[in-house]
């Protein structure tokens, strides 16, 4: 990290503390509120390389919560932006772009990279998540992974716990479904909130706009500005002391 921009760290960590963290090198799987906060936060405490990973584009109604929409980045691919972003910040961080969807092969590939000390779990969608969770059970690979941040409010229910023992999250309860199915242990770490989750719209189609692709019908849960953040910031402190620990 450059000269001076380390300072208030090292009085935390010391000078052994910030050579683990350069030593380091943290994926981050999707880039939107979670994963942007958490790789931010990671790159100011000087984690020495980033792997960003996410396959799609800055949208209008991504500008309530994500650190890297603005109306200068609509239509701009979220990979791109937050590169250049967390360059801006640390031009010692190695970062690498990964413009790419993750997929079981994906997934079997980042789990067995041996270059990689953790993997932030910040997707959204339940099946890629499971098979990122999947493969990082059975290759050993340390992994933390966000549950919902959608439809809560209150940033005093958002705890870290183990996969099995969160409590009103509708999100946990399906990938604990899917996991145990493919028989996948559930002692890892995850970001999720207690706070019992404020309903989500009906189903609905996704129309195509200017910015924002077609999708399949899905429901689409509120979100306020600080808790996707929130989730992110908690998942970089979790990696950050278990480095830190090593």
């Amino acid at each position: 990290m450059m000269a001076g921009s380390c300072a208030r760290t090292e009085i935390l960590v010391g000078k052994l503390g910030l050579s683990q963290l350069a030593e380091s090198h943290v994926l981050i799987a999707g880039l939107g509120g979670v994963g942007g906060a958490c790789a931010e936060s990671l790159c100011r405490a000087g984690v020495g390389e980033l792997t960003l990973v996410d396959f799609d584009m800055v949208a209008k109604t991504d500008l309530n919560r994500q650190l890297i929409a603005l109306h200068s980045t609509l239509g701009k691919s979220k990979v791109e932006v937050l590169s250049k972003r967390l360059r801006d910040i640390n031009p010692d961080t190695i970062i690498n772009e990964k413009n790419i969807f993750i997929d079981r092969q994906e997934a079997e590939e980042i789990a067995k990279d041996d270059d990689l000390t953790f993997i932030a779990d910040c997707i959204d969608a339940i099946a890629y998540k499971t098979v990122l969770i999947d493969a990082c059970n059975r290759s050993g690979m340390p992994i933390i992974s966000s549950m919902g941040a959608g439809g809560r409010l209150d940033p005093a229910k958002v705890e870290i716990s183990r996969m099995d023992k969160t409590e009103n999250c509708a999100l946990a309860r399906e990938i604990r479904k899917q996991l145990r199915s493919i028989k996948c242990s559930l002692k890892f770490p995850v970001v999720h909130s207690t706070e019992n989750q404020i309903k989500a719209l009906p189903h609905e189609s996704v129309n195509k706009t200017e910015f924002d692709p077609a999708g399949r019908p899905r429901a689409v849960n509120g979100a306020i500005s600080y808790m996707p953040n929130i989730f992110g910031l908690m998942m970089a402190g979790h990696i950050i002391q278990t480095i830190l620990k090593s």
